[in-house]
């Protein structure tokens, strides 16, 4: 009995520090909007890769799905036949001490590419900055799933 309640105490530890770390931003997220999720991944290098994975249909302009959403704002006119769905936002992160930085994020809305930081705070939500400079603007993202439509 000591032996279980120890292992669980150990455990319980352990799980409360892998989630403050502020590395851990792997997963599905909606963004503050309300208006789109993204799932962040392994971009195969072990930094964080973060795709559209659903969009709002009450976001989307009338006749527009999901699945017809196009990067119609994207200054270059050779991608602004791509899907919005589906696309990377987020990439090109470096790991610091306690969070990703030096990354890039795309807001298709406006079709422009900013600095980006990401950060999972202690209350499990994911702090998303993008920046133009030193200048910074701060979104926090709820985790989310797929099945929550």
């Amino acid at each position: 009995m000591i032996r279980i309640t120890f292992a669980a105490i150990v455990f319980g530890l352990a799980a409360g520090a892998a989630h403050a770390d502020g590395k851990d931003v792997f997963g599905i997220w909606l963004t503050q909007s309300q208006t789109a999720k993204l799932e962040i991944t392994d971009c195969g290098d072990g930094t964080p890769c973060g795709r559209v994975v659903w969009i709002d249909p009450a976001s989307l302009p009338e006749g527009l799905t999901a699945e017809t959403s196009l990067d119609v704002n994207n200054p270059d006119p050779a991608m602004q036949d791509r899907p919005v769905l589906g696309l990377m936002m987020l990439s090109g992160f470096e790991a610091r001490r306690r969070d990703w930085r030096g990354g890039e994020i795309y807001d298709p809305e406006e079709g422009r590419t900013y600095g980006s930081r990401l950060k999972r705070l202690d209350d499990g939500t994911l702090e998303v900055k993008g920046c133009v400079g030193p200048f910074c603007q701060t979104q926090v993202w709820q985790p989310a799933t797929l099945e929550e439509g």
